[in-house]
């Protein structure tokens, strides 16, 4: 590990019990349930990383004065464990939430973590809280995260920091299970800009969306997709996923990266994609495109990708002023095809020969 620094395990005296996890398990899902533990480990100037524990999921106690309320120097990351073949436990590409948190870091005038500490922190508490990942098509969400506690008025980076990982067992993130969902495009607000942090996963990105969301939600939509900054007119991502189209012959093409988040879940689906013969571009695409594009039968299929949601097939686009629908509102085979091999991966029922699949011992 890292500079020697080892994580001590003080384990719940009131840990929940099986009867009681068992049914907190039943119900299902997202976000709402929370294991037994957490990791934190701290960060003072100076000292760098230390105090480094697996101890009893609890609040948090911070000064009212404490940056993250005031500066928002906060970021996250979000990675699932899985239930394995057997008694064996699997994350998927573990390495690159590491690297994507450490970008994230920097943008946000954070500190760093070195990698082999960020993994253990994940690792320990996935094997104390073990017994909270579903069966099934479940999966035990894991969130690590780091927020600045220094309670200072300056305008400055903060001198402490606390990087914390939490779990919570989900099932399906759309509460309309893997049925394809129905998106609103915003004509009105953009979630970044160039130079801004939309490549960085801090909560402010997603705190800006929340507005656009709940236009959404009125709407009869799950999730929004955004334009540009510039010209209200390029589609970049939606509110927590990156997005794909497929075209009549099969291939596919995404948005560039730059002022989007670099998902890994994209990256996975371009790889795999790719290894299947099939051409993915990067590239601008207007909103116009694509309604003159699925009117014209040249692109057939979309769907949105993400840690929580995995591929998640677009049925119906609504916007201001209209709406149409892709194909004939169901999930493509591409869609299909990439969901199950990449799914297949995740739970160890494909076989991993690019050594994304870490196992837990």
């Amino acid at each position: 590990m890292s500079n020697a620094l080892k994580i001590s395990h003080i384990p719940t005296d009131a840990p929940t019990s099986a009867a009681d996890r068992e049914a907190i398990l039943a119900k299902g899902g997202f976000g709402t349930a929370f294991s037994d533990h957490m990791v934190t480990i701290e960060w003072t100037e100076g000292i760098g990383w230390h105090n480094a524990q697996v101890r009893k999921r609890e609040a948090f106690k911070i000064d009212p004065a404490a940056a993250v309320l005031h500066y928002a120097q906060e970021i996250f990351e979000g990675m699932k464990a899985y239930r394995g073949e057997g008694d064996s436990v699997t994350l998927f590409r573990a390495d690159q939430n590491a690297e994507r948190f450490n970008a994230s870091a920097t943008r946000m005038a954070m500190p760093t973590i070195p990698q082999d500490l960020f993994l253990e922190a994940v690792d320990a508490l996935v094997r104390i809280d073990k017994d909270w990942i579903p069966s099934g098509n479940g999966s035990l969400y894991l969130r690590p995260f780091m927020f600045a506690d220094e309670p200072f008025l300056g305008v400055r980076p903060a001198h402490h920091f606390v990087f914390c990982v939490i779990a919570s067992p989900v099932g399906d993130y759309f509460k309309s299970g893997p049925k394809p969902v129905k998106v609103w495009v915003s004509k009105e607000y953009t979630r970044a800009a160039v130079g801004g942090t939309g490549a960085a996963k801090c909560g402010g990105n997603y705190a800006a969306s929340l507005v656009a969301q709940a236009q959404a939600y009125e709407n009869g939509c799950e999730q929004v997709v955004f334009l540009d900054a510039a010209e209200h007119k390029w589609i970049e991502e939606l509110g927590g996923m990156n997005i794909f189209f497929v075209k009549d012959d099969g291939n596919l093409f995404t948005t560039p990266l730059g002022t989007i988040l670099p998902g890994i879940t994209r990256a996975s689906l371009i790889e795999l994609a790719r290894s299947k013969g099939l051409t993915v571009e990067e590239r601008k695409y207007s909103f116009a495109e694509w309604q003159a594009d699925v009117a014209s039968g040249k692109v057939k299929e979309t769907f949105a990708c993400g840690t929580a949601a995995v591929v998640a097939s677009i049925g119906e686009v609504k916007f201001d002023g209209g709406s149409f629908t892709i194909g004939n509102g169901d999930s493509g085979p591409v869609t299909n095809a990439l969901r199950d091999e990449l799914s297949g991966l995740q739970r160890g029922k494909v076989a991993d020969t690019r050594g994304w699949v870490r196992t837990i011992k």
